[in-house]
Parts: structure tokens; sequence; C-alpha cells
């Protein structure tokens, strides 16, 4: 399975929405853990309650270990940025140029 699918099975698991902050998979994972804890299951459904625990800790693991090793592309910005300033000033340069005429070359 790929990640992304293992992520959206995960996060569905988890009965969460498409974008969530860290507080609320640890919340999710909290109220859906209390409730299918084996311990706290009726001994006709514990092997269910187990099944189901052991997916939800599943899912919870995929889901904080992709938050916690997601690379931020701060690189990206940075470079986004700069090719703006430089647009900006090439377009200033072709402006001023066009009215007063190359004033680097006087």
């Amino acid at each position: 399975m790929t990640d992304s699918k293992k992520i959206d099975k995960a996060r569905k698991t988890l009965k969460l929405r498409e974008n969530a902050t860290i507080p609320e998979i640890k919340e999710a994972y909290r109220r859906l853990s209390l409730k299918y804890h084996p311990d706290k299951c009726k001994d006709k459904d514990k092997k269910k309650c187990e099944e189901k625990f052991k997916e939800i800790n599943n899912a919870n693991g995929v889901l904080i270990e992709y938050c916690l090793n997601y690379k931020f592309p701060f690189k990206e910005m940075e470079d986004a940025e700069s090719r703006e300033d430089k647009e900006m000033r090439e377009h200033k340069r072709r402006f001023y140029d066009m009215w007063w005429g190359d004033l680097n070359n006087e």
C-alpha cells in the first residue's frame, strides 16, 4: 500500500477530516481508544474490540509518524520569493529604461 493510501486509511480509521492538527489526531485517538479498549468491552465483544483497538493504535502511529517526519519546503518558499523580487526588479528596470533611458550606462 502506498504511503498516501496508508495515511488516508489511518485518517478514516480515526474519523478525521482531510485536514487535521496534531491535537485533533491525539484527541480522536484518545476518544476511540477509550471506546474500544479491550478492558472496557464486554466479554462477548472482547475479540472485536481487540482488533479495532489494534487498528486504532496502528492508525495513530501512521499519522503521528507522518506528521513528525514531514519535511517542510523552506527552500522553495525562499526561491519563490527571490524569483518574485528578481522579476519585479527586472520589470522596474525595463520601465525606467523605457522612460529615462539606460540609467546604468550614463
